[in-house]
């Protein structure tokens, strides 16, 4: 039986020297330094010793993919860079003209004006008429340019001239002059219906007219005691409106335009109708008014070049 017991007493400890060596070694094992190998040196260098998971934005595949899209992206900047040295560089072109962008017909007759010349009015006139390209018998317009302010009361320049030869429009007139004749028109204007180009009435009339001023009034039909359309003698005012009696006004920039003639008229009757016009412009000249009062002037007929006036033609 005492054997028994030093043989149970042998293996038991035994057993436990087995186990104490075991933990041994591994102390041994965690203490003792790491020798270096190449690979562990490289992925020092590299920083990929980091553990990497199965799966996940961390696995391996996740990291060899994000390496190939950077290297794809790498190849196709290069390939950009190399694509555009090749290539010259575009340069922008400078904007064209209004001449070099019209029609050929139009250049061939702007040829005729030298821009940096001004034009007696005379001469300006029989250049227009020389340099009108359309098939129609054109329009010819003045433009004039006054160094006024529109805003003040005082300097909004405004008046009516009869054209010693004509406006070239044939006109349609309609006058009102009593209750009888008025309710045909007053029956259209409620339709909305304007089949004329100038409306004349008596003062008397004027107060049922109001209520057409909205409809009226935008289209410059509206009849008003400075442009002559408001009269007691209804049959002077029709014959001078016929005869090419045409109203003038600043607009907001202190131009007027005004058309003065067809080019069929020729520059004498074109001369005799602008005339008219300059005079009637100098004499609207306002007494408050210092500086220059006519800055520029153009002539032009349309779709045709535009030519500089002397100011003082």
């Amino acid at each position: 039986m005492a054997e028994a017991k030093r043989t149970a007493k042998t293996k038991t400890t035994g057993k436990e020297s087995k186990e104490k060596q075991v933990k041994r070694a591994e102390v041994v094992a965690e203490t003792a330094p790491v020798e270096a190998t190449p690979e562990a040196d490289i992925d020092i260098e590299v920083g990929a010793a980091k553990p990497t998971a199965k799966a996940g934005k961390r696995s391996a595949k996740a990291e060899r993919a994000a390496e190939e899209k950077e290297s794809k992206e790498v190849r196709r900047a290069e390939k950009t860079a190399r694509s555009d040295e090749k290539q010259p560089k575009a340069t922008a072109k400078p904007p064209r003209s209004k001449t070099e962008r019209a029609s050929k017909r139009y250049r061939e007759v702007a040829k005729l004006v030298e821009k940096s010349k001004s034009y007696s009015l005379a001469e300006a006139l029989d250049l227009a008429v020389k340099t009108s390209n359309t098939k129609f018998d054109s329009t010819v317009e003045m433009h004039i340019n006054l160094g006024v302010d529109p805003r003040q009361a005082d300097q909004n320049v405004r008046d009516m001239v009869t054209l010693p030869a004509g406006t070239g429009k044939v006109i349609k007139v309609e006058s009102i002059a009593d209750d009888a004749g008025a309710e045909k028109l007053f029956a259209k204007l409620d339709k909305g219906e304007i089949d004329f180009d100038v409306l004349i009435a008596t003062p008397s009339m004027m107060p049922r007219l109001g209520k057409y001023a909205r409809l009226l009034g935008p289209r410059g039909l509206m009849p008003n005691p400075k442009s002559g359309t408001v009269s007691q003698n209804i049959d002077a005012a029709v014959k001078e409106a016929r005869a090419g009696r045409v109203e003038f006004r600043v607009d907001q920039a202190g131009i007027i335009h005004l058309a003065i003639g067809k080019a069929g008229f020729g520059p004498e009757k074109l001369t005799q109708n602008a005339a008219a016009v300059l005079a009637s412009v100098r004499a609207a000249k306002p007494a408050s008014l210092k500086g220059v009062y006519i800055k520029s002037m153009y002539v032009s007929t349309s779709m045709g070049p535009s030519i500089k006036v002397e100011t003082a033609a």
